[in-house]
This record gives structure tokens, sequence and C-alpha cells, in this order.
């Protein structure tokens, strides 16, 4: 599967840069695939996995506030893996071939 999600602390202030970078450093650290974009980090395993990071992220962000807003959006495919480059790249082989 791969689950895309948004987390961060509620009341915080302006600023949540220093709990995002918390809750990727756990993503980063769980040796899943992932990928960060400016709105979501993507993750990519099996549903315990990718449940378990999602959670232990949400908690680490959660650690600068009693609040946490939560957004999740999963792609659940059992047997598939490498979808998380696979899916971008057959989409880009499409535009390409538009210019060949």
């Amino acid at each position: 599967m791969i689950a895309a999600f948004s987390v961060a602390p509620m009341g915080h202030g302006d600023s949540v840069s220093g709990a995002v970078t918390e809750a990727v450093r756990v993503v980063r650290d769980s040796g899943l695939p992932y990928r960060l974009t400016s709105m979501f980090t993507e993750v990519e395993g099996d549903w315990d996995e990718v449940f378990d990071v999602i959670r232990r992220a949400t908690e680490a962000a959660g650690s600068h506030g009693g609040r946490v807003s939560l957004v999740i959006k999963a792609d659940i495919r059992p047997g598939w893996s490498g979808q998380l480059t696979e899916k971008v790249t057959r989409v880009t082989d499409g535009l390409d071939e538009d210019h060949a």
C-alpha cells in the first residue's frame, strides 16, 4: 500500500516545521520507501508497517501540542510494491510519448 499523510500539531503558532521534521524523521528512520512533498509524506509498505509509521509520526508531531491534525489517503493494492515511483514513471512516460 501507499499512504499519503499530513500531520501537524494544532495551536502551535505560525510554523509547524519543527514538529513536521520530527514526524518525517520517524518515516525516514523506518526504512520504508517514502517521498516528501510540500503538503504530504507518502510511504509504501504493508498495512501494518505503514500504519505503525503513521501512528509514530503522529505521536512525534503531537509532542509539540495536545492536539494533532492528521489526514490520510491510501492506495491499497495487495501484491504490488515499488509503486511509489512506478506510478509516477508510467505517467511521465506517457507525457514523454506526447513529444516523441
